[in-house]
């Protein structure tokens, strides 16, 4: 179920994020290579960036390796903080650009690798979780991940951090909704993702954080997060800082 990708350092262009790295994020839409259950992810994809104080946000409803204007453009495109996501579309769900990820409030981008197993039946229990959509247009799109994000957004606007917010959704929404869980987060400053049910990896550059279901390239470097935790990323006068915990920990 889908490939995403967060990154956090000193700017690269989004072309050196998305498409440069050998097996890049653009390559997983096709040839991923520890997809458990699917074999394509070309049901749409997103990219968004924090540049300027402002928060941008780019998704189309193709694959992207269809979408050779985007990928032009991202090589002028410059940011420290992006979310990167190529989208296997859940069955019964559209292939929609709403439905293409990151998903965006305010500062917060948002991605969701994974399902709610029979989301029917426990639709009205995550809504009522989520509350008020009004104020998070983006969770109104027609799929699981969007009331995720507003249980997520919940969590922040109540003071938790990235990373806390996530693994509050997570660990609430599991206690009645089986499923895979993996989400990612950034908010400008930090990077924050969940493994529930899927792979995840973090890496540390010298001057950035590199959070992604699966490596990009060949580096040792590369830590596989275990699953059911939550890792946390961040930049200390430009030396990346990162926690793993269990996410019953968090």
């Amino acid at each position: 179920m889908c490939r995403h990708l967060g990154f956090l350092g000193s700017p690269r262009t989004l072309h050196d994020v998305v498409y440069g790295p050998e097996h890049s994020l653009e390559r997983q839409s096709y040839a991923p290579k520890l997809n458990l259950f699917n074999v394509l992810n070309a049901d749409g994809f997103g990219v968004g960036w924090h540049t300027a104080g402002r928060t941008v946000r780019y998704r189309r409803a193709v694959p992207i390796w269809t979408d050779v204007s985007f990928a032009e453009v991202a090589e002028v495109v410059s940011a420290g903080s992006v979310v990167g996501a190529v989208r296997s579309a859940t069955s019964g769900f559209p292939v929609d650009e709403s439905c293409a990820q990151p998903l965006r409030c305010e500062t917060w981008l948002f991605s969701h690798n994974g399902r709610v197993d029979d989301f029917g039946g426990v639709e009205m229990k995550l809504r009522e979780l989520a509350g008020d959509l009004s104020s998070v247009p983006e969770a109104r799109a027609p799929l699981d991940s969007a009331l995720l994000f507003a249980i997520a957004v919940g969590r922040w606007r109540a003071g938790r951090s990235l990373g806390g917010g996530l693994a509050d959704t997570v660990t609430s929404v599991a206690a009645f909704a089986p499923g895979r869980y993996n989400l990612l987060a950034a908010d400008g400053t930090s990077l924050a993702a969940t493994t529930w049910g899927d792979s995840l990896f973090v890496r540390a550059l010298p001057d950035a954080v590199v959070i992604a279901s699966e490596p990009y390239d060949d580096d040792p470097d590369w830590e596989r997060v275990p699953d059911r935790s939550l890792v946390t990323a961040s930049l200390l006068d430009g030396i990346p800082d990162i926690r793993l915990r269990p996410l019953n920990q968090a």
